[in-house]
């Protein structure tokens, strides 16, 4: 069963036209030590707002830059938050409260005080007021994709302002690492997230898909109700907008379809697979995809070569040159190529030339939590990543082969939430398959209170039934789940951990344990 957007977000007001932040607005949000309140808390912060927040969780990896900027934070909640001298002017909250405690006693008190209650993703749109507002959506790759475009436009010294779904090494954010970056540029780079409308405060002048597919159960009855979420929101953006689709995607393609008859620009990206396809016939895509505001020219992108160290891909379309241009990516795996296109392609219509955006495309080094190389200790590498999805899965494993060619690969992962488990079962069981052994958490309810769904060892047993006689195991919770690996793993192999919950705890614990062990 679905919810809608209303149900999840419950007492928020609904998204609405963004509007400047007032110089000394009081701005409280609640959750603050989440990935993208975070952000908001910053923006706002730089934008003139008297920013505070709480979050009952203490701080975490996002917390250190707000706290640097002199943001005061509690770790409990209280009604006094709200009530307390002097009140707020509006309070910002993740969606994650509201889908299942919507009358937390600070929300409460924020309705009882007639005080505004909105999504930060409101807050960030505010900040953005007056720029140029780079949107970059997708089921997956938004956050490597808006991070690596935020490090392409610093490069080029347009000085870019953002809110990135992780975080942001420090010589991008400009200070300590975070998910947020304050600029004087006139771009202003957010991720969007297509979830329960999150999205929908954002009306880019730039939007980039990375691509459409069925995700999010508990809001999305099918890959048909993503597509038409993608639809309307790039349908809301700003009049003569611009939108970067990789219709090298069937999603992205089937958005771009629809997209046709209206006045939106598109710029398509396709990454080939070789030269039988051939390139000529990739351009096509331009009237493939044209739209009554005429289609741009295409951006196509062939691998040539893939190491241990990164990926050589040629580009063709950047400017007025047909002729492929070679960029070293020091990224590794297929998503990752296709992800610089979409970079490339919003960088040149934000005005960056040709030679410097493909400079800049290869000097990006990754964001926080994405193929994230912690450490080696006794001989074994260990990978975090976010991947929580079946084809994230799938694509980051092979990613990994590429970086540690002939070690045996351990699948690490902590599902996010009871409904996307159960969903995607078979999906799931499938990718986690292509490693070579494969450990499961527990899973991360998250905004999913029915653990009655789906089960760790549910999905572990799925696995060993995908590949016969492949290690499946389910040890327990992430401290549980480092003990067992510590126990099992050898010389020479890789760990790659993943999932969006706290499986960045089991990575760091099993450095520690090994290190331990010398």
């Amino acid at each position: 069963m679905t919810r809608d957007a209303a149900a999840i977000g419950a007492g928020l007001a609904p998204a609405r036209a963004a509007r400047p932040i007032p110089a000394g607005q009081r701005l409280h949000v609640i959750g603050a030590a989440g990935a993208g309140a975070s952000a908001a808390a910053l923006l706002a912060h730089h934008a003139g707002a008297v920013v505070s927040g709480c979050d009952a969780g203490g701080p975490s990896p996002y917390t250190p830059a707000l706290v640097d900027a002199g943001v005061a934070l509690a770790w409990q909640h209280s009604a006094d938050h709200i009530t307390g001298a002097p009140d707020p002017d509006r309070v910002a909250v993740t969606k994650a409260l509201t889908a299942i405690d919507p009358d937390h006693p600070e929300l409460q008190a924020a309705r009882a005080a007639g005080i505004d209650l909105e999504s930060w993703q409101q807050v960030v749109a505010d900040a953005a007021v007056g720029r140029t507002l780079v949107g970059v959506a997708g089921t997956h790759g938004k956050s490597t994709s808006a991070g690596w475009l935020v490090h392409v436009l610093v490069a080029a010294g347009l000085d870019p302002s953002a809110f990135v779904g992780a975080l942001l090494p420090g010589e991008i954010s400009g200070g300590l690492p975070s998910t947020a970056r304050w600029g004087a540029g006139r771009a202003f780079v957010v991720e969007a997230d297509e979830y329960a409308g999150n999205f929908d405060a954002y009306r880019p002048d730039i939007a980039i898909l990375t691509g459409a597919e069925w995700d999010h159960p508990d809001v999305f009855a099918d890959e048909a109700a993503v597509i038409d979420g993608f639809v309307a929101w790039l349908g809301r953006a700003a009049d003569g907008g611009t939108a970067v689709i990789n219709v090298g995607d069937p999603g992205g393609a089937a958005v771009a379809r629809r997209l046709a008859d209206t006045d939106r620009r598109i710029v398509a990206t396709r990454l080939i697979d070789g030269p039988d396809e051939g390139v000529d016939g990739a351009a096509n895509i331009a009237t493939r995809y044209a739209t009554r505001a005429g289609a741009a020219r295409p951006i196509v992108g062939r691998i040539v070569q893939s190491d241990p160290d990164g990926t050589t891909i040629e580009v063709t379309g950047l400017d007025a040159r047909d002729d492929a241009r070679s960029v070293r990516l020091a990224t590794a795996g297929r998503h990752n190529a296709a992800n610089a296109l979409g970079v490339a392609a919003a960088a040149s219509v934000l005005g960056m030339t040709g030679q410097a955006i493909l400079e800049a495309l290869g000097t990006f080094r990754g964001v926080g939590r994405r193929l994230e190389r912690k450490g080696e200790v006794a001989g074994v590498v260990i990978y975090d990543d976010y991947g929580h999805h079946p084809t994230a899965i799938r694509e980051t494993v092979l990613a990994i082969r590429q970086r540690e060619p002939g070690r045996r690969v351990w699948a690490v992962y902590e599902p996010l939430t009871y409904h996307r488990t159960a969903a995607l079962l078979p999906a799931f069981a499938d990718a986690l398959a292509t490693a070579d052994a494969v450990v499961v958490a527990d899973i991360w309810a998250g905004r999913d209170p029915d653990i009655t769904v789906a089960s760790a060892a549910g999905l572990a047993e799925a696995v060993a039934r995908a590949r016969p006689g492949i290690q499946a195991v389910a040890p327990g919770s992430t401290d549980a789940t480092a003990e067992w690996l510590a126990r099992e793993v050898r010389a020479g192999d890789a760990v790659l951990v993943m999932g969006g919950g706290h499986s960045y705890q089991i990575a760091d614990a099993l450095l520690e344990r090994l290190g331990s062990e010398d």
